[in-house]
């Protein structure tokens, strides 16, 4: 009698096969809801552009809601009412009337929330306000400086500036990572994030400064790269820092909005971190 051959054992040492890839994400996905995004953002800018100060509001309203429902895994309540009503004070006030305006809408949205879980009844109300004010502050209060690199007559360029340079660094580093990725970064936060994808960052970072310090403001491309590097470096401090905070709550992502991205705030990671120092480094060098 014929013995039908054995079944193949799978190997328990080898790496499970990842079907997206050593990204680890739908490519496609990722990629169709990329360009959706960016052409949202680029019409709004292009056909009205304090149009685009609603599409900020919005990301930071919705972002500070992925966020409570991230932290509420861990028991955290966070206050949404007073803080949505504060992220949107916030974006306007600072596309209004700038830095002092952002600060005093801060100030008024930690108030307000503190109000609000004071007269709650429930208990926790020290650790819920807490989880209320750092949702205020990331990423609304941070989501501000966008709105205020948009008040000037230039403020299409500077958006364009902050956003294309923000971009170049997932999109150099995802690139340098996935062809030559060897040596990780931080393998504990982050295990897909390598040196060679932060040298890929840094280098398409510099390379869209150059050309968009250049092209829109007639600066020398050596003050563009510059911007650019550091632009990676802080864009790689914020992805990683997001990391941490769905690493202790113990999540992936902070949702599942975007296919092929995760949440708005896996999106916006990098973007709140990089936007004061893109709006303090244009506000000099171009001023306004």
């Amino acid at each position: 009698m014929n013995t039908p051959p054995a079944s193949p054992v799978a190997d328990p040492g080898a790496a499970p096969t990842n079907p997206h890839g050593r990204a680890g994400r739908n490519l496609g996905a990722a990629i169709g809801v990329g360009v959706g995004l960016a052409v949202v953002i680029l019409a709004s800018l292009i056909l009205a552009k304090d149009s685009f100060v609603v599409i900020i509001a919005a990301a930071m309203v919705v972002g500070a809601w992925e966020l409570a429902r991230a932290l509420r895994n861990k028991g955290f309540q966070v206050p949404l009412v007073p803080v949505g009503a504060g992220a949107v004070g916030m974006i306007v006030a600072a596309h209004q009337r700038g830095p002092e305006a952002l600060a005093i809408a801060f100030g008024l949205t930690c108030a307000g929330v503190l109000l609000w879980r004071v007269i709650d009844p429930r208990p926790g109300s020290a650790r819920d306000t807490a989880a209320g004010i750092f949702t205020a502050l990331y990423p609304c209060l941070l989501g501000g400086f966008a709105a205020m690199m948009l008040a000037p007559d230039d403020g299409r360029s500077r958006l364009i500036t902050f956003l294309l340079v923000t971009v170049c660094s997932d999109i150099g580093g995802y690139a340098a990572g996935v062809l030559f990725g060897k040596h990780p970064m931080a393998p504990r936060i982050s295990p897909k994030k390598s040196w060679e994808g932060f040298a890929g960052s840094v280098f398409t970072c510099a390379v869209a400064g150059a050309a968009c310090l250049f092209f829109f403001f007639g600066q020398p491309w050596w003050q563009g790269a510059l911007l650019g590097a550091v632009v990676a470096a802080v864009a790689t401090i914020g992805d990683l820092m997001e990391s941490v905070i769905k690493r202790n709550l113990g999540i992936k992502d902070m949702s599942n909005l975007l296919p092929g991205h995760g949440g708005l705030m896996d999106r916006l990671d990098s973007l709140i971190m990089v936007a004061p120092l893109c709006w303090a480094v244009l506000h000099q060098v171009v001023g306004g």
